[in-house]
């Protein structure tokens, strides 16, 4: 079992920064992948970005050149750091982690339970 814990959000200004992290409690370097989800009130769970096993990132390309992932193996922890935000930012910010099974046909999805931005003037 696997737990996720976030932290770091806020209410901040419009073109403002924010750091999301997000420690998980076992080693993610075992980890298939780690995600940012977010979801907004009335809007279904949207991937923000991605960080796979190798290091490879996808980004959701209403935040890419704003959003970067990154990754402290040795801390067992993802960040999110959030640049010039926008109002249409603002939603509950949701940590994944896809851990393989010992059968690498089958993995299995973690969440956390959120961290809530808001972006407003």
């Amino acid at each position: 079992q696997v737990q996720l814990f976030e932290s770091g959000g806020g209410l901040v200004q419009p073109g403002g920064s924010l750091r999301l992290s997000c420690a998980a409690s076992g080693s993610i370097f075992s980890y298939n992948a780690m995600g940012w989800y977010r979801q907004a009130p009335g809007k279904e769970r949207e991937l923000v970005a991605l960080i796979i096993r190798g290091g490879s990132t996808n980004y959701a390309d209403s935040v890419k050149g704003r959003f970067t992932i990154s990754r402290d193996n040795a801390k067992n922890t993802v960040y999110l750091e959030m640049n010039s935000l926008k109002p249409e930012d603002t939603a509950v910010y949701y940590c994944n982690a896809l851990v393989p099974d010992r059968n690498p046909l089958y993995e299995y999805s973690y969440w956390g339970q959120g961290t809530q931005v808001t972006v407003s003037s």
